[in-house]
């Protein structure tokens, strides 16, 4: 499913119009991000949450010419799913 199948989807569902919904998953979306962009964890009971993770400095290579190369640190995004979207998924 893409962004626009899942705005037909909510706009069917909440017997909305799809700009309307589009507009309800955009500020959603912003705002996950930008809580998340801040560090700060966002938790949805029975969904999931999103946090940030650390990533430590690596070696690595490269694949074509094996020659080792330094891969740097960097900030992730992680997604943890709640026990009722992993049920439901299971099912």
């Amino acid at each position: 499913m893409n962004k626009q199948e899942l705005i037909d989807a909510v706009a069917n569902q909440a017997g909305i119009a799809k700009s309307a919904a589009a507009e309800t998953i955009d500020a959603f979306l912003g705002a996950v991000t930008n809580a998340v962009v801040k560090g700060d964890p966002v938790q949805l009971i029975g969904f999931g949450s999103f946090s940030t993770g650390a990533r430590a400095a690596r070696a690595g290579r490269n694949p074509k010419t094996g020659e080792a190369l330094q891969i740097a640190a960097s900030t992730t995004v992680k997604f943890t799913a709640g026990k009722a979207f992993k049920d439901a998924v299971n099912r």
